[in-house]
Order: structure tokens, then C-alpha cells, then sequence
């Protein structure tokens, strides 16, 4: 006996999604104009081209959001007959192998660098009739931008979880992380002010390898998903706390004598296919089976689809309580 979900999003949801959008395209404007001011001042520092590219870079999951949006908000057809919530998995992956393949290829320019012994300069401009060392500007710059992505970042983070969002959460951890970039370049620039070129190289790597580590934990994520592991939390900390709500509740049926779910997450919502065993083996009425899968359907706004399965005994791969309680990401 199957149930739909709530295909519209409560209350508090949609705030939330309506704020993620605002701050979606506000941290687009901003990083729009923090791309053009570090053009000027970009200098030969492979630092400050690395950090430079990984501004770029960091439009890639607002736009994938964004885009992914208007997909979700779409209904159901016989074509795609669970809706098309996973187009926030593909963006989310798609976010995931940019950050991976650039930042793959800025780590080997910037190994590259250090091996060759490139010795970077940095020479002077002429600032409101003062010739000033450019360093001086880059440092200025850098240090300023940092703020906006610790203001945005913050916000996508609190609003991640209420939407069950990981591209949301992973744009959100990119973004409080920005400081290391802003003050790897500092170190790099201020390095060659000091004659220590190597430590612009370095700088260039960290950076390069920060936004590497990000593609992995992106791409892992959102590979993972596709592939319908188990249901997990926003973070992917943990298996997801409704798994065991949706268990609790059955097993509160006087004719439910086992449980077990599948739950798997298309993007933002879940589907939930959970199989229940009746007492003595004799197969509820169907009335019982549809209000049964009413109920949890009306547990979380997430639980977008639901199927209800009498069975004689619990086919495996379902989870049971006693297997969420002992699972941990394999």
C-alpha cells in the first residue's frame, strides 16, 4: 500500500527556502565582485591566482542549486514517477568533480612551481600619486572579502539542516572555510615581500588542496546518494534519526509483529519503502495499511513517498532498529 507525502513544504521550510535563494544570489553578487577586485590585484602570486580560480569555483554550487530548484519544484509524471528531487544530487555531484578536477590541476601547477624553483615577483603601482609595493593592495583585499563569506556561510549553515540539504551544507562549509584561502594568500604575498618565494608556493598548494579535499567529500557524498545508501543526516554524520521514528511508529500496531525500511534520499525528500510482518501472519485490511502509511507520511515533510509491504519475514538490506543502532558509514 503506498501513500504520497507532502509534496509542498511546510511553513517553516518554505521561509527557509526562500532565504536560502536570497543568499544564493546575494553570495553570487558578492562573489561576482570579489572575482573582478582580485583581478586587478592578482599580481604573479600563484597564491593569489589560486585563491583567485577558487572564487570561480565557488560560484559553481550556488548556480547548481539554484538551478536544481527549478527541477525539485516539479511534479511527478508516469516518466518520472518519483518527481525530480535528485537534480540536487547531480548538482551537488557536478559541484563535487569541478572542485576535484581544478583543484587537481592548481596542486600540480603549484607542485610544479616549488620543484622548478619559480621565483614569483611582485612589483609597485602608483596609488593616488604614491608608488606603493602592490603586495600591500592584495593583502588589503584579501584580508577585507573574508568577511562576506563568514556572514553567508553562517547562513546557508543554519538553514541546511531545516531543508535536508547537503548541496546547501557543502556550499556552507566551503564558504566558512574561505578565511584559510584569504589568509594562505596573505602568507604567500607577504612571503615574497620577505624574499621567502617558496612560501607562495606553498600557500598555492594549501589552497589548491583545501578545494581538492572539497571535491572528494562533495563528490563521495553525492555518489553515495545516487547510489541510494541509506538515508543520512544533512552532514552525513549519521544515519538519519526518521528511520527510526518511521520504525517506532509501526511497531506501535498491535497487528505489526517485525519491521524493517529501506529508506533512501532523492535530494531533498525521502522515499520509504517499510516492510512489516503481522501478527501471526495474517495480512491487515487495506483500510489499516492506508492509514498506517497516512501517518507516516504526515511524520516529517521529508517522507515525500511511502510504501507500506506486508511481508512473511524481512527481506535483507531493510534496516531494523537493531541494525540502525549499530550502523556506522562503511
Amino acid at each position: 500500500m503506498g501513500s504520497t507525502g507532502r509534496t509542498d513544504l511546510p511553513q517553516e521550510q518554505r521561509e527557509a527556502l526562500r532565504a536560502a535563494v536570497r543568499w544564493e544570489w546575494a553570495t553570487i553578487a558578492f562573489t561576482a565582485c570579489t572575482i573582478t577586485i582580485v583581478a586587478f590585484v592578482v599580481g604573479n602570486s600563484q597564491a593569489m591566482k589560486t585563491a583567485w580560480i577558487e572564487d570561480m569555483l565557488s560560484l559553481i554550487p550556488q548556480f547548481a542549486f539554484l538551478i536544481a530548484l527549478v527541477f525539485i519544484r516539479r511534479k511527478p509524471t508516469r516518466t518520472f514517477p518519483f518527481g525530480l528531487h535528485r537534480a540536487m544530487g547531480i548538482g551537488h555531484l557536478v559541484a563535487g568533480v569541478a572542485l576535484l578536477a581544478v583543484g587537481g590541476h592548481l596542486a600540480v601547477e603549484s607542485v610544479l612551481g616549488l620543484v622548478n624553483a619559480e621565483h614569483p615577483t611582485i612589483g609597485s603601482v602608483q596609488l593616488f600619486g604614491t608608488v606603493i609595493w602592490q603586495g600591500w593592495l592584495m593583502v588589503a583585499v584579501m584580508a577585507v572579502i573574508v568577511v562576506g563569506p563568514l556572514v553567508y556561510g553562517r547562513a546557508k549553515a543554519r538553514l541546511a539542516p531545516k531543508l535536508h540539504n547537503k548541496l546547501l551544507a557543502a556550499d556552507a562549509d566551503m564558504a566558512k572555510a574561505d578565511w584559510q584561502t584569504n589568509a594562505a594568500s596573505i602568507l604567500g604575498v607577504l612571503g615574497i615581500g620577505v624574499g621567502l618565494w617558496w612560501l607562495d608556493g606553498v600557500a598555492a598548494l594549501f589552497i589548491s588542496a583545501g578545494i581538492v579535499w572539497d571535491g572528494v567529500k562533495n563528490t563521495r557524498s553525492s555518489v553515495r546518494d545516487l547510489l541510494d545508501e541509506q538515508a543520512r543526516t544533512h552532514d552525513d554524520q549519521e544515519p538519519h534519526p526518521l528511520m527510526k521514528r518511521v520504525i517506532l511508529r509501526l511497531q506501535d500496531e498491535t497487528w505489526v509483529d517485525d519491521v524493517g525500511i529501506r529508506m533512501r534520499d532523492q535530494g531533498q525528500v525521502f522515499h520509504v519503502e517499510a516492510f512489516v510482518v503481522p501478527v501471526d501472519r495474517r495480512p491487515p485490511t487495506v483500510d489499516a495499511l492506508q492509514d498506517v502509511a497516512r501517518d507516516l507520511a504526515r511524520l516529517d515533510w521529508k517522507m515525500q513517498d511511502v510504501v507500506l509491504v506486508p511481508v512473511a519475514s524481512i527481506p535483507d538490506g531493510a534496516q531494523t532498529l537493531a541494525s540502525i543502532r549499530g550502523t556506522g558509514r562503511t
